[in-house]
């Protein structure tokens, strides 16, 4: 558990490097940047996090993926009318970059289309958008198409929108990846987000406000072709079995590292193979930060199999896209298929914060749906 613990106070949690130095309390009693962290183009997009604000357990709500409404031929998110539209694929199978469409002026319909097309696509990098200029009141608005917004229990939030989660790595907090490459040899933590909750999020969101000029990039790797590159004899084994997925250790970290916990941590079992509501395709749903032991298996057994299976997804490069972060970039992903980690690589080199914001709808219940039958 320690390992685990440690990976996420480092890449899951927003807090870096020494507190004393980079946060200060404001007059509400709110932990807010300090010193230069505190100069940015997007202030309003600057990580609070205040003790006094708590909530309840997020109640289950009724989803409908969006995806399920799409016109499969994508007439209004790749118009053939649409001269300016450029698509590359990353891999044949996985991820697409994206120019010449504008999400923020995608209509209901488009909107649909785009659940659908990141569902078929695992990751879509979308280059050249205007959404972090938009207020956050109409970002919030805008994500509710895809799911409710969810409340992080830990990070970093804009003051008084507890529900934007902020991706942040101070200019000045350099001591933590000393620190941390003194006892590590990789930043790599890979994870698909929030997976304890009753409902994880689907179609995610992650726009870059600032960052480096090159580093600090986001790799995903693609759970469903993992599924379907296991022998079908191993597939067979692995139906009807159970993870239990769990926020103690992130919640841990956030209170060790003297963060807030705004929701007591929650522990849900959900399906090792979980089944996509639109494409109905199958997809590895285990990832080595929240994920912890299989119902009914002893613990080495347990091990051996989640092991073996972090193992896989981590290596096989060739089921892996980068996304690179240019200005105004937004990276869509579908969180049920790609598990991500961010890259520390560049920590040092120029003085440069990484900030980022992720709207992060809440999606279906997972489930294993039917077995194969071919």
């Amino acid at each position: 558990m320690s390992k685990t613990e440690t990976i996420q106070e480092i890449d899951a949690s927003s807090f870096h490097g020494d507190k004393s130095k980079i946060y200060s309390t404001d007059d509400k009693g709110r932990l807010v940047l300090a010193g230069e962290d505190a100069e940015s183009k997007y202030a309003h997009f600057l990580p609070t996090w205040d003790p006094n604000e708590k909530f309840g357990p997020l109640e289950e709500f009724e989803f409908s993926d969006p995806g399920l409404r799409a016109d499969p031929s994508f007439p209004n998110l790749l118009s053939k009318s649409n001269t300016s539209l450029k698509i590359k694929s990353l891999t044949p199978k996985f991820g697409t970059e994206i120019r010449g469409v504008q999400l923020s002026e995608l209509s209901s319909a488009g909107k649909d289309e785009l659940a659908r097309f990141v569902a078929e696509r695992g990751v879509v990098v979308f280059r050249e958008q205007d959404l972090r200029d938009k207020p956050i009141d109409w970002l919030l608005e805008y994500a509710s198409h895809f799911g409710r917004n969810h409340i992080h229990p830990t990070s970093g939030a804009p003051k008084g929108y507890p529900e934007v989660h902020l991706v942040y790595r101070s200019a000045t907090a350099k001591a933590s990846e000393h620190d941390f490459f003194q006892n590590h040899i990789s930043s790599t933590a890979w994870h698909s987000d929030v997976t304890y909750e009753r409902q994880p999020p689907g179609t995610t969101f992650l726009g870059i406000l600032d960052g480096p000029d090159t580093g600090g990039d986001t790799i995903f790797t693609d759970t469903q072709e993992a599924y379907y590159r296991l022998s079908k004899t191993f597939r067979q084994g692995l139906y009807g079995l159970e993870v239990l997925h769990s926020g103690v250790a992130q919640a841990n970290a956030s209170r060790s590292a003297g963060g807030v916990v705004r929701r007591e941590p929650v522990e849900n079992f959900h399906p090792l193979i979980r089944e996509h509501p639109v494409t109905k395709k199958k997809a590895l749903f285990v990832n080595p930060q929240f994920s912890r032991y299989i119902k009914g298996l002893k613990r080495e057994e347990s091990d051996m199999i989640l092991n073996f299976l972090y193992d896989f997804t981590s290596r096989a490069a060739d089921i892996q896209v980068r996304a690179s972060w240019e200005p105004n970039t937004i990276t869509v992903w579908d969180n049920r298929r790609a598990s991500h980690s961010a890259l520390v690589d560049w920590a040092g080199l120029d003085g440069s914060r990484r900030h980022a914001f992720r709207l992060t709808p809440q999606a279906d219940v997972p489930t294993e749906g039917e077995p194969e039958t071919e």
